[in-house]
């Protein structure tokens, strides 16, 4: 595959590439009497031209590493201009050596969380497309088609990560992904993103993410394939309102927050998580031996609109070896689904006791009431059925849980790393992670039942002596 370089446009060939490298870092750094010079220097066409010259003003971690690669990651803290490089980048790979000459890439994606956050951030914001394009090179927006339109033909077209299925079909040779790493169904929409990624000789992808726990940005991470810049919040200063730095430094300086959303950090583990990766990592089993009691657990969602929280469904089993302190427990699959409707979850529930010969459904009810069993008893009247209700608050459960991870007593089958990124963001100051954990508290009811309350039957002498 030939070395592959950034498109040159009219403007960036007013000064040599090595001129403008050079020249930001000197003028940037020299008195104003000096900065005058430059500027008078400048013919009328290179004045107009210079504000839209990035490889003039760019930082080294918004200029893409050189060599093949598929994927350009840019992993940095809140304002260190991500989102400029990725519109910069989408620049240099739409447009060509004349307004209506064609790019390196005539069909784009533009994927955020939201279709609001692509319209708004990606497209029209500060440092957005919009923003950064010349005027003769401004690409037309079509709100209906949710499409941009370049002057030489090339599209891009906008999509929301909500939405995975919306990636069937679809094809294109360049894609911008921005803050992949909070996506709530983040791993869904890339692996679609990856059957789109299909157009032209060397189709490339840009991500660019805040750093945060999640599985498909550790595994995008760990590919051959993909490159990396990174930059602290405190890199693009010079454009930052003043005091920013000082007030989110005084707030947040030295904690694992402000590591991650400051300093642009990708945390191995979040400080006071319950559960770390290495621990998960270790518990891994190929598959789980015949459990002598399997449950599922639900945590219900509070409502079942799209971007509601999830409902957790979780199947666990457990080996009655020995006296109750020697049992082991296998977490065999998360079943949980996104944005359903009461009868949904409550299907893929039963669906899932069917699948492992579950002896019971266990419910969370803060939220439902008797209306949790009612739907369950909709779907399925004769199900083995036990409700629960929280009397103490997430962290507090969790922790008698995580006690048992750490004894060694329960193991994982593969492919849970969705419920994984979830434990390793839950501290013992709360949910590290957006949203619910609503994995992570199906997960707690199911060890309950399993675990911890025949360990406190057990326990009670009266009830022990009964046996």
């Amino acid at each position: 595959m030939p070395d592959k370089k950034k498109a040159t446009t009219p403007q960036t060939s007013i000064l040599t590439p090595s001129a403008l490298r050079s020249g930001a870092n000197l003028i940037a750094s020299a008195k104003p009497c000096q900065q005058s010079e430059f500027l008078d220097a400048l013919t009328p066409a290179q004045a107009l031209a210079l504000p839209y010259l990035f490889d003039f003003w760019a930082l080294p971690h918004q200029v893409p590493p050189a060599g093949d690669w598929r994927t350009w990651v840019i992993l940095g803290g809140r304002g260190a201009g991500k989102t400029r490089a990725g519109a910069e980048w989408v620049r240099t790979m739409v447009e060509g050596p004349t307004p209506c000459a064609p790019g390196r890439a005539r069909r784009l994606a533009l994927v955020a969380e939201t279709m609001e956050q692509a319209r708004e951030v990606m497209v029209f914001g500060e440092s957005g497309i919009m923003a950064v394009s010349p005027p003769d090179r401004r690409p037309e927006w079509i709100a209906g088609r949710r499409l941009l339109v370049w002057p030489n033909g090339a599209q891009a077209y906008l999509y929301s990560a909500h939405e995975p299925e919306s990636l069937r079909g679809p094809q294109f040779d360049a894609l911008w992904a921005d803050e992949l790493a909070k996506w709530r169904k983040g791993q869904a929409a890339w692996d679609m993103l990856q059957f789109c990624l299909r157009l032209g000789d060397d189709p490339r992808a840009c991500v660019t993410t805040t750093p945060r726990w999640a599985k498909v940005l550790r595994d995008l991470l760990e590919r051959d394939s993909t490159v990396t810049t990174h930059a602290p919040t405190q890199a693009n200063r010079a454009n930052l309102a003043e005091g920013f730095l000082e007030e989110i430094e005084a707030r947040y300086g030295g904690t694992s927050l402000g590591r991650q959303e400051i300093d642009g950090v990708l945390l191995a583990d979040i400080d006071g998580a319950l559960w770390s990766q290495e621990q998960l990592l270790s518990a891994q089993v190929d598959e789980a031996p015949v459990c002598d009691r399997v449950v599922v657990a639900i945590d219900p969602p509070g409502s079942s609109h799209r971007g509601s929280d999830a409902c957790g469904i979780v199947v666990a089993g457990v080996v009655m070896q020995g006296p109750v302190q020697d049992w082991r427990a296998y977490v065999i699959e998360d079943a949980s689904i996104q944005g359903a409707r009461p009868t949904d979850w409550a299907k893929a529930a039963i669906g899932a006791m069917h699948r492992h010969d579950a002896d019971r459904l266990v419910a969370e009810v803060n939220q439902g009431g008797e209306m949790v069993e009612s739907v369950v008893r909709q779907v399925d009247p004769l199900v083995p059925y036990r409700s629960v209700h929280a009397s103490k608050g997430k962290v507090a459960r969790a922790e008698p849980v995580a006690a048992l991870y750490e004894q060694g007593r329960v193991w994982h089958a593969r492919g849970l790393g969705l419920l994984e990124d979830q434990m390793c963001q839950m501290t013992t100051r709360g949910f590290a992670g957006t949203g619910s954990p609503d994995r992570v508290d199906a997960l707690v009811w199911a060890l309950y039942d399993l675990m911890i309350e025949p360990a406190k039957t057990w326990s009670n002498p009266k009830i022990r002596g009964l046996g």
